[in-house]
């Protein structure tokens, strides 16, 4: 299938938040107004779908209500991007019901990140258009500290230049959303070199939890020639994300996976560093293949913003790793 890349954002476009997981209504008003002038600010107008604010007893919305939405988005003419409001548990509900002919017709940037991984990967994998794992509605919603999210969002999504990732200066894992001017921040002490070597392949993934409920499905991607990005959030257990692994390892073609890059955990997780090298180290399908962690995206702040479906060259080496975005 030919890959699609969305036109860029730029200034003066036209983006719609739409609710494929969770609901609008359960943001507060505070975050919402510093998130819609921030958008002002990067020079987006912001507009919102019809029915991001219904909530039930899932905090989501109905099937109908969401797929509707998303259908209006993808369909309107005048919008140019479509964000998530936020992560959740089940836009995978959605994927029989989508229109893939309407939404390859009318190509368009999608981000988000999160449960938004299954939509994103579903989308790459029925139409060939690159989606974007990136900041949600909401994470433009935070007061503080959002220099290095900002600045790879535009890198990303409003330029088509080739791009390296460096490491952010420190980062953080903290209930901003209850204290925006009370933040907590920690130093990054660096990516995470696991299994050195160099590659270049098309990025795929995102929350590997959510990825995985795409096996066995025609939902899935072609992970032939790919470079994963795999992450979890504060409950992941040892247990977990060992078998969550194992389960992509297991894929009958999870011999031609030319990479991995893993987010950073979040502090909650039983996943430290040593626990993650004994893993990776567990799993000898993973010993040709260059590994590389702690990487600014995630569950924790700031993150990237990455193509599903674009490509990137990978280098992880114990003198100096690099990440170079080339086709986004």
């Amino acid at each position: 299938m030919k890959t699609i890349i969305p036109d860029k954002l730029k200034e003066g476009d036209k983006v719609m938040v739409v609710a494929p997981s969770d609901s609008l209504s359960l943001i507060s008003k505070e975050t919402r107004l510093i998130a819609d002038e921030r958008f002002s600010r990067i020079g987006l107008e912001l507009s919102f779908a019809k029915n991001v604010n219904e909530l039930d007893e899932f905090d989501s919305s109905s099937i109908e209500s969401r797929v509707s939405d998303l259908h209006k988005a993808f369909s309107d003419k005048n919008v140019k991007g479509v964000f998530a409001v936020i992560g959740g548990f089940n836009c995978n509900q959605l994927l029989r019901y989508l229109n893939w002919d309407l939404i390859k017709n009318n190509p368009k940037v999608f981000i988000g990140y999160s449960d938004t991984t299954a939509l994103q990967n579903a989308i790459y994998a029925k139409t060939g258009l690159v989606t974007y794992s990136g900041p949600a509605y909401v994470t433009f919603g935070q007061k503080l500290y959002f220099d290095y999210t900002l600045e790879y969002f535009k890198k990303c999504l409003l330029s088509d230049k080739e791009f390296d990732i460096l490491p952010s200066e420190s980062w953080s894992d903290d209930n901003w959303y209850r204290d925006q001017d009370n933040r907590k921040l920690i130093r990054n002490n660096g990516w995470l070199v696991i299994n050195t070597g160099k590659a270049k392949g098309t990025i795929l993934g995102a929350n590997i939890c959510t990825l995985n409920l795409l096996q066995g499905t025609e939902y899935l991607p072609n992970i032939s020639n790919s470079i994963l990005f795999l992450e979890d959030d504060g409950e992941s257990k040892l247990t977990n994300f060992d078998r969550d692994l194992q389960s992509l390892i297991h894929l009958p073609n999870f011999n031609e996976v030319k990479g991995v890059v893993i987010g950073r955990f979040q502090n909650a997780s039983e996943v430290k560093t040593e626990q993650l090298k004994k893993i990776i180290k567990s799993k000898k399908e993973l010993d040709h293949i260059p590994v590389l962690a702690n990487v600014d995206f995630g569950h924790t702040d700031p993150m990237i913003t990455f193509p599903i479906g674009g490509e990137v060259e990978l280098t992880v080496s114990d003198k100096k790793s690099t990440l170079k975005m080339v086709k986004h």
